[in-house]
C-alpha cells in the first residue's frame, strides 16, 4: 500500500464509499434528488475513477485487501430495500393525482397479470401492483420521480414479445411503465437515411410506413413479430437479416433518448452518422434490459432496399446443411446473402401440417435463403450457392416461383412458434436460443437433436444459421414434461458454452439466463457490470432481478 500515492488512495476510497450500499451513512443520507446535482455527478465520476484506478493498480493491492478491485465491486452487490405496502399505496395515489385527467393508471388485477407475464415464458413471475400508460418522455419522467421518491421498482413494457421474463414484476411490488402508446414515427430523414421514432413503435410498422410512402429504404433488424424499438434496444436483438446487416449492437441505433433513474433525460449523441466524441453511451443501454434507463425515443439508421429473391435448399441432415452455409458465406458471393435460415425436418413437417402454405415441401432439413443485389449479381450468387449446396449433398435447390410464394415462405419462417404449437394440439412451447461460432454450429445442432430425441421431447429447430444462432422450440403438455424441457434447455446452454458460445444470441438474459452469466463472461466482467448498474441506479429501481446474477430483489421494505 505504501507505493500508492495519497490522492490515488483517496480516489479509490471515495469510489468505494459512493458505490457501497450496505447502509453506510455516506449512502443512506443521500436524498432522491442528490444524483441530479452537478456536484454529485462529479463525485460519481470520482467514484468510477476510483474503481478504474483500483483495476489499473491491482498489482500493488493484495487480493484480500478491502481496497482490491474485487472488494470494491463486491460492495455493490447487496440487495436494495424497497417500499412497504403502505408506501406503495401512497405512490399509487400520487400517480393517480398526476394522471387524473386520463385512465392511465391501471390497478385492475386481470390487466396487471397480462403486464407481468407471458403465455410463452415459463420463468417465475409476479404481477405488478400498478401500470401506467405513458404517451411522452415527460410522462415517463413523472412516473420515475414518484418511483424514486417512494423507492418503488419500475419495469418498462411495450411489445411483450420477450421470452426470458424481462417484464415480470418485482416480488416487493412495482410499477409497470407501459410504453405501447408511444408508437409515433416523429420524422423520416430520407436524404440522411434515418428515422426518429418513439420506443413503442414496432419494427414492422416502420418498414410498412416506408413502403407506403414509396421510400426505398428499410430498417433491417427483424426480430419476432410485434417487437418494439424499446424492447429491441433492451435485449440487443437481431433477427433473420443479421448475417448481412448485423445486430442491434452494430450502428443501427444512432441516438437514444433515455430517462435515467434520477428522472433526468439524456440523449446519447447527435444524429450524425458517426462520432468519436467520448464514450459510446448508446451501446451502454443496448442489451441493458431496462436496468439503466427507460428508452423513450430513438434515431435509427436505414438501409437501401435492394432487389431480393428467395430460394430453398433441402438436405438429408442438419450437419450437411450447416456445413454448406459455412462455405457459402466465405465464398466471393457470400456478401450477397441477406439471410440464411435453418428449418429442421420437424419444423418443415409442422409448417405442412399447419396448412399455411399453398405449396407443401418435403419434411427435410432445409435452408431458406434471401439473396440480394442486381439481377445479374443474384444470378451469379445463386449459381455459386447451388454448386456449394450440391457439393454438400443437397436434394433440392430452387427459387420461389413468385413474389407471393417468396413472401409465404418467409412468413412461415417468422411464424415458426405458431406452427410448432399447432403441430401438437394442447401443447405449450418453451423457446430458447443460443449462439456459437459458425464452425461449431453443425456439432451443436446435431448433438441437440440427438439429445432431444433421446429425452423423448417433441421439438422443432430454426436458426439464423449464418451467424451461428439457433432456436429450439420444445413442446410440453404437463408439469412432468415441463421439467424435462427445463433440464433440456440447461443442457443446450451448457453445450453452447462448451463450444465457446453464448447462452443467448438475441433473446437476452432476463430471468431465464442469469445463472449462466458468470460462467460465460467471468466474475470480473459481471462485477464491473454490477458496479456500473449501482452507480447509475443506486436504489436499484429499474427492472430489478433481471440480467445481473446476484441482484434478486428483496421483498423487505426499506429501513427509515
Amino acid at each position: 500500500m505504501a507505493s500508492l500515492s495519497s490522492w490515488r488512495l483517496r480516489a479509490i476510497q471515495s469510489g468505494r464509499r459512493l458505490i457501497d450500499r450496505r447502509g453506510h451513512p455516506s449512502m443512506s443520507t443521500l436524498k432522491p434528488s442528490t444524483f441530479s446535482r452537478p456536484s454529485t455527478r462529479a463525485l460519481a465520476a470520482i467514484g468510477i475513477f476510483g474503481v478504474t484506478a483500483g483495476y489499473a493498480l491491482a498489482f500493488a493491492i493484495p487480493a484480500d485487501s478491502p481496497l482490491s478491485p474485487r472488494s470494491i465491486l463486491s460492495a455493490t452487490s447487496t440487495h436494495p430495500k424497497y417500499a412497504s405496502a403502505s408506501e406503495i399505496k401512497s405512490a399509487i395515489e400520487e400517480l393517480r393525482a398526476i394522471f387524473s385527467e386520463t385512465d392511465a393508471v391501471i390497478t385492475d388485477q386481470a390487466r396487471l397479470t397480462t403486464y407481468g407475464s407471458s403465455d410463452n415464458s415459463y420463468h417465475s413471475s409476479v404481477p405488478h401492483v400498478v401500470a401506467v400508460q405513458v404517451q411522452s418522455t415527460e410522462d415517463v419522467v413523472k412516473v420515475i420521480k414518484v418511483a424514486r421518491k417512494w423507492r418503488v421498482p419500475v419495469t418498462a413494457y411495450s411489445g411483450a414479445t420477450s421470452l426470458e421474463g424481462h417484464f415480470a414484476g418485482a416480488p416487493s411490488g412495482g410499477i409497470c411503465i407501459d410504453l405501447s402508446l408511444m408508437d409515433k414515427i416523429l420524422s423520416i430523414n430520407v436524404d440522411d437515411a434515418d428515422i426518429i421514432c418513439q420506443s413503442g413503435v414496432r419494427w414492422e410498422d416502420i418498414n410498412n410506413t416506408l413502403q407506403e410512402k414509396n421510400i426505398p429504404l428499410f430498417f433491417p433488424l427483424d426480430p419476432g413479430p410485434g417487437a418494439t424499438i424499446g424492447g429491441m434496444v433492451g435485449t440487443g436483438c437481431s433477427g433473420t437479416n443479421a448475417v448481412r446487416y448485423g445486430t442491434a449492437k452494430a450502428e443501427w441505433f444512432l441516438n437514444l433518448t433515455v430517462v435515467l433513474p434520477t428522472g433526468e433525460v439524456i440523449k446519447t449523441r447527435r444524429r450524425a452518422r458517426k462520432s468519436s466524441a467520448g464514450f459510446d453511451l448508446t451501446k451502454l443501454f443496448i442489451g441493458a434490459e431496462g436496468t439503466l434507463g427507460i428508452v423513450t425515443e430513438a434515431t435509427l439508421r436505414l438501409a437501401p432496399l435492394l432487389p431480393t429473391r428467395v430460394a430453398i435448399a433441402q438436405f438429408p441432415d442438419v450437419n450437411k446443411a450447416c456445413s454448406a452455409v459455412q462455405e457459402i458465406l466465405t465464398s466471393p458471393y457470400g456478401s450477397h446473402v441477406q439471410c440464411v435460415e435453418l428449418l429442421d425436418d420437424h419444423m418443415m413437417a409442422a409448417i405442412n401440417k399447419a396448412g399455411t402454405m399453398e405449396r407443401k415441401y418435403p419434411a427435410r432439413d432445409s435452408l431458406f435463403f434471401k439473396i440480394q443485389g442486381s439481377t445479374d449479381s443474384i444470378a451469379r450468387a445463386a449459381k455459386v450457392i447451388k454448386e456449394i449446396t450440391a457439393k454438400h449433398s443437397s436434394l433440392k435447390f430452387e427459387f420461389a416461383g413468385s413474389a407471393a410464394e417468396a413472401g409465404e415462405l418467409w412468413q412461415n419462417r417468422k411464424d415458426a412458434l405458431w406452427s410448432t404449437l399447432a403441430s401438437v394440439p394442447g401443447s405449450k412451447c418453451w423457446t430458447t436460443d443460443v449462439c456459437v461460432p459458425v464452425s461449431r454450429l453443425p456439432q451443436l445442432v446435431y448433438e441437440t437433436k440427438k439429445d432431444l430425441k433421446e429425452a423423448n421431447i417433441q421439438s422443432t429447430i430454426v436458426g439464423h444459421v449464418g451467424d451461428g444462432n439457433f432456436h429450439a422450440l420444445l413442446l410440453f403438455r404437463d408439469d412432468d414434461e415441463l421439467e424435462k424441457v427445463r433440464q433440456a434447455v440447461h443442457r443446450i446452454v451448457e453445450r453452447a458454452l462448451a463450444l465457446d458460445g453464448t447462452c443467448t444470441g438475441e433473446h437476452g438474459v432476463g430471468l431465464g439466463k442469469r445463472e449462466y452469466l458468470v460462467e460465460e463472461l467471468g466474475e470480473g466482467t459481471v462485477h464491473l457490470m454490477q458496479a456500473i448498474k449501482n452507480v447509475v441506479d443506486p436504489y436499484g429501481l429499474l427492472n430489478p432481478g433481471k440480467l445481473y446474477p446476484d441482484q434478486t430483489p428483496s421483498s423487505a421494505s426499506r429501513n427509515h
